[in-house]
């Protein structure tokens, strides 16, 4: 059914939306009714999301808790439009039994978070983040470095952002193995890689990094058994979902050296807090869920969602939907 516009009022909760294109606001707040932001700098819990969402029609939501009970809190809601692609906090069926739309942005930043594994890679071999503590305090340290070149790297996932970062490493001269139960071994030839069973990359990779989606068959998968798989002085990066790895077990690894060093773009409580145990150790790398904070993504991201989310309440099929 065609609704007016005008009569719309559209809660944004995604803290990234429009950061680099303003008119990605401007556009919404001209067209809609009213629209009504995030009233913090973090994804909202489901205490702080169910009072918000009472009289709203649209929502383009982040990395925020949307549970049964903040769906069934909905009066009108008609519309989830994910900015981002990862699905895990929305409660899909509590949102299909309600009769509500839900959108999300398949693609839009596999580049900016490739980049970022790339990136994370590198400062995990070079020792980048405490080469520049060091000097910036004094110092003039002669650190051990391990370059990419001549090492062999383990891709989990070989989706959209893993097959990415297949194509940015290709320079690198080093060998690359992935694991994807989704691809055949043709397949991933033909993007490079060497298909191997996934504890076979877990066992040879210099550095290991997942690019899996969070779901039952998932959330855990990397677990005191898996991570003992690693070879000895092996390093992990992980710009997927926290949920992939068993923390207590990350940790006793990085206690014991078995694990050389750890970067993590993503926590099971965002933010963790400065007393996360992953944080204490100087060879774990720790960014602000950034993978996909580019110019680029966020304002593709910010346009899928918009498109979307305004496509529903107009009574149009939006392109992405998922449920």
């Amino acid at each position: 059914m065609m609704t007016n516009l005008r009569d719309c009022r559209v809660l944004v909760t995604s803290t990234s939306y429009g950061m680099n294109d303003p008119s990605l606001r401007s556009e919404l707040e001209n067209l809609v009714g009213e629209v009504i932001y995030n009233p913090s700098e973090h994804p909202l819990t489901t205490a702080e999301l169910a009072p918000l969402v009472k009289g709203i029609d649209g929502m383009i939501a982040g990395l925020d808790e949307i549970s049964a009970e903040v769906i069934d809190s909905a009066d009108r809601l008609k519309v989830i439009a994910r900015y981002g692609v990862g699905l895990d906090r929305v409660d899909l069926a509590a949102a299909k039994r309600r009769g509500i739309v839900v959108t999300y942005t398949p693609g839009a930043n596999a580049v900016s978070v490739a980049e970022l594994a790339v990136g994370l890679m590198l400062a995990l071999g070079r020792n980048l983040i405490t080469a520049d503590r060091l000097t910036k305090t004094g110092g003039w340290p002669r650190l051990k470095g391990r370059s990419l070149s001549g090492k062999t790297i383990g891709l989990i996932g070989l989706g959209a952002i893993g097959s990415h970062v297949v194509g940015m490493l290709r320079g690198f001269n080093c060998r690359i193995i992935g694991y994807d139960p989704a691809l055949s071994r043709e397949q991933a030839a033909a993007l490079g890689v060497e298909w191997l069973e996934r504890d076979d990359v877990i066992q040879q990779s210099d550095f290991l990094s997942l690019h899996l989606p969070d779901n039952a068959a998932t959330e855990n998968m990397f677990n005191h058994e898996t991570l003992g798989l690693m070879k000895r002085g092996a390093y992990l990066i992980n710009t997927a979902r926290s949920e992939l790895i068993e923390e207590s077990a990350l940790i006793e690894y990085l206690q014991s050296g078995h694990i050389a060093g750890a970067a993590l773009d993503t926590f099971r409580h965002e933010p963790p807090g400065k007393d996360h145990p992953a944080l204490q150790f100087d060879q774990v790398i720790a960014t602000p869920h950034t993978g996909s904070h580019t110019d680029e993504a966020t304002n593709r991201m910010g346009r899928m969602a918009l498109n979307d989310c305004l496509a529903v309440l107009r009574g149009e099929t939006p392109q992405y939907r998922v449920v």
